[in-house]
């Protein structure tokens, strides 16, 4: 058995097989051929197209073939007809009979099980009609009281029984001899059924609709609900497998242009697929063997399937998956691998199967079987310590403060508020945020501004002062010269300024080298080290002279050493002149001890550290010390270089959507308060619109809030006080929902407490 196709002029619209499922009919709008079908190919036997009795205006909808003889063969056309050929009169094909009792087209012919001449067919004028063939007109009518039929099956299982699905998703179960009423009727489906089959073996009945479901039904009794298959796509048609008691045949009227195979027991993954089509296949018939099957399709093919050809799509699909849900519960499932046991103790059964795996089966068993892949599943929830970092957000959230005090202060605050809620290492990325841009950092960017304006007679901006000034311009010692003596720079406050009496940080001063420095015209010397700064000291408190010792000696040394001014290189001497005071030095001399230009003190910039912290807390998902960083920060932010406003607006309206979920609507309104960035400052300044129904239609108020446009009712929109409508603005109780107008309500609530209507409710004006 191989798989084969032959092409068609056109759109092929249905397809049958005769008895003996030798030959298969096709029709369309532009076909209807007999095939004769063969080991390999489909041999033409004749075209009902060229008849004489066909016109040009035909368009066969649907093909049956009697069961029971085949010599005819029955036609629904969309122009209402149904005709029935004779295909063995005088050698060629002529039409038996055209009924033209329907008024719409005709979706549905059936030929029945056991009677020979006996027809019924189902149309878009929601009747359904009995024929038999030897008569010219329809003996029995059948009124569904539906908008149409779509599909009717006479029942294998009981000779006065037929099937009928509508358009308006119900069932029903007709017996030929009651024409007045159906039998049973039920809902099936959400949308319109376009499909029915009826089980060969189990009185099962298989239904397909547009909300993409395949039924089986029970109507044993009562109609039952068995199983439910969910597909891609709505189902047009569906055909029982033969021999195959839980296996069903479908193809889509849509998106899906496959023909899938189901096991009804595994209903979300085909138990085989047919992708040979190109266009939407639109039907499938079984050549009573359950390994060969026939489909016609859009794309104006006939196909002859095998079996064995087609694909499993359960084999290729992914046993593993992962599901969060909004609660944060996460399930989880894994495929499990089956690991044969090497040990001696197992069974002579579990020693067959792993016979039986280790062979190659053949190639009917593995047609038969469904691909076997188990999983297994996990379910985890959020444990306590997950619902108390919740419990601890909002703690913070409610405690922080992040305005109204210094940068110091609101670290400091900050801090002591992190580590009582156990976030320690929050506590001390505040304290070194508070160390690094406190009241000091500001203090000396103002100094280093106002230091350099009175220089240059020009207001400076710290932004603009280069953090990397060079050191010659910020010292001046040695054998360099700055042209103006008066003018020294410095940008931040990691540089220490000789105008401002500082020098680099250290623990002792080397005065061997000559060094001039003058402020305003006066001398000054940098005389000691106290708590971390340098405190300069006015000349005349100065004591120049210079002890004989570094300590003073508890006895007269009785052999001194020669004085200074006998060794060939003496130490510098102190001369004093009236107009000012030099430190002299004598060219030094090799193996002395000597210092030149007092060496640079480089600036420490901490804006990467702080930009790599604030990053470091956004990866582990703490957007809220990001964000109330970034808030108390405050103008220091502009000295934080390489950190963008791209991102910075997007950690902002990350902690905004966190609280607004958590619903803490004031600390959110705060943070977009304190944002300097517009597009998150703006966000508080949008309208907020509430939209209402009509209280008797439940109709939405489009035009106005006070008319309704469905019931044009405006009682619902009256004052409760003055028992006018009310055009403008509307307050209303949210315990009795009554209400009125502003002032009416103010009113009457200023010296009352229950409802103005008399309905008993205490109401609370605010």
């Amino acid at each position: 058995m191989t798989t084969f196709c032959v092409s068609q002029e056109g759109p092929v619209n249905a397809l049958a097989l005769n008895r003996d499922n030798n030959q298969v009919a096709i029709g369309g709008r532009n076909v209807f051929k007999v095939y004769q079908i063969e080991d390999d190919k489909f041999r033409e036997v004749c075209n009902l197209r060229n008849s004489k009795h066909l016109n040009s205006g035909f368009s066969c909808n649907d093909v049956a073939w009697s069961l029971t003889d085949d010599h005819y063969l029955a036609t629904a056309a969309t122009n209402g007809h149904v005709c029935v050929w004779n295909l063995s009169k005088t050698g060629r094909p002529t039409q038996e009979q055209d009924y033209q009792d329907h008024k719409r087209t005709v979706n549905k012919v059936n030929f029945h099980a056991t009677e020979p001449f006996k027809l019924i067919s189902g149309s878009q004028d929601g009747t359904m009609r009995y024929f038999d063939i030897r008569v010219p007109a329809a003996v029995t009518i059948f009124q569904s009281n539906t908008e149409s039929i779509r599909d009717v099956q006479f029942s294998p299982h009981n000779a006065y029984m037929f099937c009928a699905v509508s358009d308006n998703g119900s069932v029903q179960l007709w017996d030929v001899r009651k024409p007045e009423k159906f039998q049973q009727q039920f809902t099936a489906h959400s949308g319109p059924v376009f499909a029915c089959d009826w089980h060969p073996e189990s009185p099962w009945l298989a239904t397909s609709s547009r909300d993409k479901t395949i039924k089986v039904w029970d109507l044993t009794a009562k109609p039952t609900l068995e199983y439910t298959i969910h597909t891609i796509a709505s189902i047009g048609h569906v055909k029982w497998r033969p021999q195959y008691k839980f296996h069903i045949a479908s193809c889509a009227l849509v998106i899906d242009c496959s023909i899938n195979v189901w096991d009804i027991r595994r209903p979300y993954i085909p138990f085989a697929s047919f992708t040979e089509h190109k266009d939407i296949a639109s039907g499938v018939v079984w050549k009573g063997d359950p390994n060969v099957f026939l489909s016609s399709g859009r794309d104006s093919t006939l196909y002859h399937h095998s079996f064995s050809d087609g694909q499993r799509p359960a084999s290729k699909a992914n046993p593993q998956g992962v599901s969060l849900n909004n609660r944060g519960e996460v399930i989880y499932s894994r495929k499990i691998n089956y690991v044969m046991s090497n040990s001696n103790s197992c069974s002579q059964n579990s020693l067959s199967k792993a016979v039986g795996l280790m062979r190659k089966t053949s190639t009917t068993q593995a047609v038969d079987n469904f691909h076997q892949a188990s999983s297994c599943i996990y379910a985890f929830r959020p444990t306590n310590s997950e619902t108390e970092e919740s419990s601890v957000f909002l703690d913070l959230a409610k405690n922080y403060v992040l305005c109204g005090r210094t940068v110091s202060e609101l670290c400091e605050r900050n801090s002591a508020i992190a580590k009582q809620f156990g976030k320690h290492d929050v506590a001390l990325t505040w304290k070194i945020m508070g160390t690094m841009y406190g009241e000091e950092f500001v203090q000396h960017l103002n100094a280093s501004s106002t230091a350099l304006e009175e220089s240059t007679g020009a207001p400076v901006n710290a932004e603009e002062q280069a953090p990397d000034t060079p050191a010659a311009a910020q010292f001046s010692g040695g054998d360099e010269e700055t042209e103006n003596e008066d003018q020294v720079d410095n940008a931040f406050p990691n540089y220490l300024n000789v105008r401002d009496g500082c020098l680099p940080r250290g623990d002792f001063f080397f005065g061997e080298n000559e060094l001039d420095v003058e402020l305003d015209g006066a001398p000054m010397f940098m005389d000691y080290y106290q708590y971390g700064r340098f405190n300069p000291v006015e000349y005349n408190e100065i004591d120049w002279t210079l002890p004989i010792e570094a300590f003073d000696i508890r006895h007269e040394i009785l052999d001194r050493s020669p004085p200074p001014e006998h060794f060939p290189h003496h130490s510098p001497d102190i001369r004093e002149d009236s107009s000012q005071t030099v430190l002299q030095v004598e060219e030094p001399q090799p193996g002395m001890l000597t210092v030149g230009t007092p060496s640079k003190k480089l600036m420490w910039d901490p804006s990467s550290i702080v930009v790599d912290t604030l990053q470091y807390y956004s990866a582990l998902g703490d957007v809220q010390t990001t964000a109330t960083i970034l808030i108390v920060l405050g103008d220091s932010r502009k000295y934080l270089t390489g950190l963008s406003e791209a991102l910075q607006e997007h950690w902002l309206l990350g902690y905004i959507d966190l609280l607004s979920r958590y619903k803490m609507w004031n600390t959110s309104t705060q943070v977009i308060k304190l944002s300097w960035l517009p597009s998150v400052s703006q966000l508080n300044q949008q309208s907020t619109t509430i939209n209402t129904n009509c209280g008797k239609c439940l109709k939405p108020l489009q035009r106005a809030g006070w008319l309704c446009d469905r019931c044009h009712t405006s009682e619902y929109g009256l004052c409760s006080v003055c028992n006018q409508v009310v055009k403008g603005t509307y307050v209303w109780c949210q315990g009795c929902s009554h209400g009125g107008h502003i002032f009416h309500m103010r009113n009457w609530m200023s010296d009352k407490t229950t409802c103005a209507t008399g309905c008993g409710h205490v109401c609370e004006y605010n």
